[in-house]
């Protein structure tokens, strides 16, 4: 077996969709898809049929037929009788989704590549510049001689061509594409080495030996990989003296975007073997092409991985809003850390939804079917906290009329979330890190030890680490919360989220509130984004309620907005400032002009205005106009 047997392929198939979610199906032989029960895979859908459709592995490729199913079956969304699946596509059955993966196996046996020497083979090389691989265009094929040889030359390199196109993984590829070299230069042995394009070190490499097999290794002179690498030239050798045997070699840089990448390396010892120009010149060529099924590969692996990121983003369950970078961390903060029981700590400024990510985690986690337990350290005294932590027995002082049980074991089996954790008094510091530490605790008046299995998720909009050193808070506790730490971003440090945010709670309290509310005018999107928001989305939230509640409009307009924000924007940048008070002093022109038309008489002002006689007056008390009497007959 050599380098072109390539690697095994297994495959499965994941159900990201539908009743079967998270489920895995091999792929051996062959898996078929329906309604009735002899399905290797049975789905309980009407749209499904009795036999849907089946994966197939044939020749190690995987091929999805569909059975005349009457709903059809879909790869990508797009209806198919018979496709071979790649890595990565979706197969739809009905209602349900499946991703098909592909997981490469262990390849075969590599020879050990030796990089010898800091000194060039002692026999002279030649090398061949861009300009002479024109001659292996195949326009020139006609004018050479050996017809017959170049023809089979360029057949191999369309074959490589094709095959290179379908090579989606950078560990096999150059496994491959050793194995069709092979086949058409006479050489004994070879290696194909991956650089970093910086230092020119070796970042991976494949080689064979083709007499003596995979336990013989195949020596490389160092230098003249170096040579090949920093010149980026092609170099061939007719009999150099190598380790005290007399061999023939190919040298040949792998060049992408004018960097090395890679080197190809043959070498042949036989007397009747003997590599010509036209070997090196074919080889040149393959390397070429082997560069694109390198680049190709690693971009598809790069999208492979944003795919499985956004795949990721988009399947996490939150209540959280936002698309800016800082919060496309927190969400793959979230998504990684959901499916441990680790315990996290998290902080930021008040208003930041510390408990949307607390709840966000809980949601993702495995013990999302259990119960979340949300519990304010700051908002209970010590002795309630106490007792609502830990529970109470009966008659454990004078209003205890009978046992209660604590949220630590009503959260049993789920997640408890302690918000304000710095507010905890130094005794309760000390009794929940017992609990930490040994999992079980005892309720107020009792005796008995209670073991629990509870995730912990703490919050602090306090710097605890200065608490710590100020000695206000345990050293010893903090390092026992602070096994994982999350720091949500302050809404100033995320401006783009803004208007998505106040659209979503403006849509919130106009339902709520039964308002029909469309959108938010553009000069009140400019007060929302000048404001500092001191108090992060919760102050936001309650703008965007007060807007609601308080308009008369089907927009949002600036006047709706509470007066900090105007005055907010009203004191900004000089450009703004100016805008705005020139919009204020047009706004008490319009209402003066029809207050003197309508004779002083708001209602009829307002009618003249186009606004509700309430909007009139909100509108005057915001621009401190007084209404003049009116004035009356003698």
């Amino acid at each position: 077996m050599g380098p072109q047997d390539g690697r095994i392929v297994q495959a499965k198939l994941v159900a990201i969709n539908g009743p079967l979610r998270k489920s895995e199906f091999p792929v051996t032989g062959e898996v078929s898809f329906g309604r009735d029960a002899e399905n290797t895979v049975r789905l309980e859908d009407p749209w499904v049929s009795a036999r849907h459709c089946v994966v197939a592995e044939q020749n190690g490729r995987c091929v999805l037929s569909d059975l005349e199913s009457h709903g059809g079956t879909f790869v990508n969304g797009i209806p198919v009788k018979q496709r071979e699946l790649k890595g990565g596509d979706e197969v739809a059955i009905g209602n349900s989704i499946f991703l098909f993966q592909a997981e490469r196996a262990v390849p075969p046996p590599s020879s050990e590549v030796r990089l010898d020497g800091e000194e060039e083979p002692d026999a002279e090389t030649v090398e061949l510049h861009a300009e002479e691989l024109a001659n292996l265009a195949p326009e020139a094929l006609a004018a050479m001689p050996r017809m017959e040889r170049m023809g089979r030359n360029l057949n191999a390199l369309l074959r490589i061509s094709r095959a290179i196109g379908s090579l989606r993984d950078e560990e096999s590829l150059p496994w491959q594409l050793l194995g069709m070299i092979f086949d058409v230069i006479p050489a004994d042995r070879g290696a194909i080495l991956l650089l970093d394009e910086e230092s020119h070190d070796v970042r991976s490499q494949v080689a064979w030996d083709r007499g003596c097999g995979p336990d013989h290794p195949v020596h490389v002179n160092q230098a003249l990989v170096r040579r090949v690498a920093e010149e980026g030239t092609p170099v061939w050798n007719c009999g150099a003296q190598m380790k005290k045997r007399r061999a023939r070699f190919l040298c040949v840089p792998m060049v992408s975007k004018e960097r090395v990448i890679g080197v190809i390396y043959l070498e042949s010892g036989g007397a009747a073997a003997e590599f010509t120009k036209e070997d090196l010149e074919l080889l040149a060529s393959i390397a070429g092409l082997g560069v694109i099924g390198v680049e190709n590969a690693r971009q598809f692996e790069n999208l492979h991985s944003e795919n499985q990121r956004l795949r990721a983003e988009v399947s996490l369950t939150h209540d959280m809003v936002g698309r800016s970078a800082r919060m496309r961390e927190v969400y793959q903060f979230v998504e990684r850390v959901a499916a441990s029981d680790s315990t996290v700590l998290i902080c930021g400024e008040s208003g930041t939804g510390k408990e949307l990510a607390a709840r966000a985690i809980h949601k993702n986690s495995g013990r999302k079917d259990q119960t979340f337990v949300g519990l304010n350290c700051a908002a209970l005294t010590e002795t309630l906290l106490e007792s609502e932590l830990f529970g109470h027995e009966k008659g454990a002082f004078t209003n205890a009329v009978s046992q209660k049980k604590g949220f630590l074991e009503v959260a049993e089996g789920g997640t408890i979330f302690l918000d304000e954790i710095g507010e905890l008094s130094p005794i309760l510091q000390a009794k929940l890190l017992r609990v930490l530490q040994e999992r079980e605790f005892v309720r107020v008046g009792g005796t008995k030890s209670i073991k629990i299995d509870v995730r912990f998720l703490a919050a602090t909009n306090k710097d605890l680490q200065k608490e710590v050193r100020e000695e206000k808070f345990r050293a010893d506790l903090y390092h026992r919360l602070n096994v994982i730490s999350l720091t949500l971003p302050a809404l100033r440090e995320r401006p783009e989220d803004i208007a998505e945010l106040a659209e979503h709670f403006a849509a919130r309290y106009a339902k709520k509130c039964n308002r029909n509310v469309t959108e938010i005018s553009a000069e009140a999107l400019a007060c929302l984004r000048q404001y500092d928001w001191p108090g992060n989305i919760r102050e936001l939230e309650n703008a965007m309620e007060r807007a609601v509640v308080i308009g008369t409009s089907e927009m949002i307009l600036p006047e709706d907005l509470p007066e900090s924000l105007q005055e907010s924007a009203e004191g900004g940048k000089e450009e703004p400032a100016k805008y705005h008070e020139a919009i204020r002093k047009l706004k008490k022109q319009l209402i003066l002009s029809a207050l003197e038309q309508a004779g002083g008489n708001m209602t009829e002002a307002a009618k003249l205005l186009g606004v509700h006689a309430n909007y009139l007056h909100r509108l005057m008390r915001n621009l401190e106009l007084r209404p003049k009497k009116r004035q009356t007959g003698a």
